[in-house]
């Protein structure tokens, strides 16, 4: 019977005979950037494309510290790295550890180009732009039927201001005659009189938005006597509309905003109308409340429970004082006892004993320090520093200038 295995030993299967390949573990490969994106993560997720195929690569953050560009849509560059297979996927890609550039790739040399061409023909200069009027009745907008960006425009403006009236064209933005459908969108609502029209769809590779980049749609932008603004992908792409048209918004939803004037705020102005000439009728009234306030915040100052207040403050302040004074002094005292003590340990008679002196009593414990006090046979106790000697006196000298015995 034929060996059934699991997905996960075959794809362990497939990764370690691309790790036994040697060619797969260095080598370079040539291609143009697609669909890059720079993850929160810091890795670099991108793809890299010829005429005849594709191939998916990540950059990990840890290799990014050689990267000195940032990588764009259309750039040819030359990836070092390895291939290897994600097992969870069963997908192999490329695991780039340097990326170089290579020149432009085609599309973004078209850009270029075209760019160029049309910044020479005085179509990017500023003295043509249209300006955008801040109160609008009505609001064109050529974009697809159907995705975020029509969605978060429709939100946005009308949240703004719910009488404009919104005329959407469902043009075509991607693919064959997505610019011609782009042109026809921009004069009909032309035809329409709208007070401005926004142009623009969402995020994409630079082949998805390649439609704003033609010369037809940017001609019919600048012809256009209605102020366009542009809302092209996210705020890092850039298309030739952008340049063209009388004002550039990062997003489809920031293009919404600078539309469409915020009628709330309309609303707080004339609030704010309104609250002007209220003071001017009221002004004898707040001045006479200004002056309440301050005697009631004079009386709070001088009130009986704010001189409470303060003297608590200062009788805290005091014991705090006191009791520190209090434990300045018991320091003092102790250093001082401390010096006592060291003193009394000098003349301690037991350190006398500890260094080979004893001292005598009598037999009623009285000290002897005469021996002209003493009798012969009387007993007597000998202290030193470990004990005591009991002896009995059976002769006695008395010693002074000249030795005599007595």
């Amino acid at each position: 019977m034929q060996n059934v295995y699991t997905v996960g030993q075959v794809n362990s299967y497939i990764k370690n005979m691309f790790a036994q390949d040697f060619l797969l573990q260095e080598l370079s490969v040539k291609g143009e950037v697609s669909n890059c994106k720079y993850h929160s993560s810091g890795h670099i997720y991108f793809t890299l494309k010829d005429a005849k195929g594709t191939i998916s690569c990540v950059m990990f953050a840890g290799n990014r510290s050689g990267l000195n560009f940032r990588m764009a849509e259309g750039m040819q560059v030359v990836v070092h790295g390895t291939i290897d297979v994600y097992e969870r996927d069963g997908k192999y890609q490329m695991y780039a550890k340097t990326i170089k550039q290579d020149g432009a790739g085609a599309l973004y040399e078209r850009f270029e180009r075209l760019k160029e061409e049309l910044l020479e023909r005085g179509m990017f200069a500023s003295e043509y732009k249209k300006p955008i009027p801040k109160y609008i009745k009505t609001l064109g907008v050529v974009t697809a039927p159907t995705g975020a960006a029509v969605r978060d425009i429709i939100n946005i403006a009308s949240r703004r201001n719910p009488c404009v009236q919104i005329l959407l064209y469902p043009a075509t933005v991607q693919g064959d005659g997505a610019a011609e459908s782009i042109v026809r969108g921009i004069k009909m609502l032309e035809q329409q009189k709208v007070d401005v029209i926004i142009v623009g769809r969402g995020g994409g590779s630079i082949e998805d938005l390649w439609a704003f980049n033609e010369e037809v749609v940017a001609q019919a932008v600048f012809d256009c006597r209605i102020p366009i603004i542009s809302a092209v992908g996210h705020e890092t792409d850039t298309t030739i509309i952008d340049y063209v048209s009388d004002l550039r918004a990062p997003t489809p939803s920031a293009a919404a905003e600078l539309a469409v004037y915020d009628v709330t705020i309309i609303y707080s102005q004339l609030q704010g109308l309104r609250a002007s000439m209220l003071r001017q009728m009221q002004n004898h009234l707040k001045l006479c409340r200004a002056e309440i306030k301050t005697l009631e915040a004079g009386l709070k100052m001088n009130s009986p429970m704010g001189k409470i207040r303060e003297k608590r403050s200062f009788a805290l302040s005091v014991e705090d004082r006191i009791s520190n004074a209090m434990k300045a002094r018991i320091v003092r005292e102790r250093h001082r006892l401390a010096i006592y003590i060291e003193q009394l340990r000098g003349l301690s008679p037991l350190d006398k004993l500890n260094q080979g002196y004893s001292y005598v009593s009598d037999h009623e414990g009285r000290t002897v320090t005469d021996v002209r006090k003493i009798s012969e046979g009387e007993r007597l106790q000998i202290y030193v520093k470990n004990g005591r000697i009991d002896t009995e006196v059976i002769g006695k000298c008395l010693m002074n200038r000249e030795t005599e015995e007595v």
